[in-house]
């Protein structure tokens, strides 16, 4: 066993398990298991990242609108402010 590793004793449905074993086989189980945790988690991390950007925009919305309401009617870089 890989020093880098934890045994563990889980219990899984028996449809599950047999599922499992005809996906993976029953010598790479832990293996599945781990790559499908290890994705789960960074599904979870990706989430938890984007709803905290959502709140971040909503938070700054006012803020962000006001700065916009300054520049209007500033002139684009390169267009040319001619008024005869």
């Amino acid at each position: 066993m890989n020093s880098n590793t934890i045994r563990l004793n889980i219990t899984l449905p028996k449809d599950l398990v047999l599922s499992l074993d005809q996906v993976a086989g029953h010598r790479k189980r832990s293996e599945f298991i781990a790559r499908a945790v290890l994705e789960k988690i960074e599904h979870i991390k990706v989430e938890e990242m984007e709803a905290l950007l959502t709140e971040g925009y909503r938070t700054h919305q006012t803020e962000s609108i006001a700065i916009v309401n300054d520049f209007d009617g500033v002139a684009e870089p390169g267009e040319a402010a001619h008024e005869n």
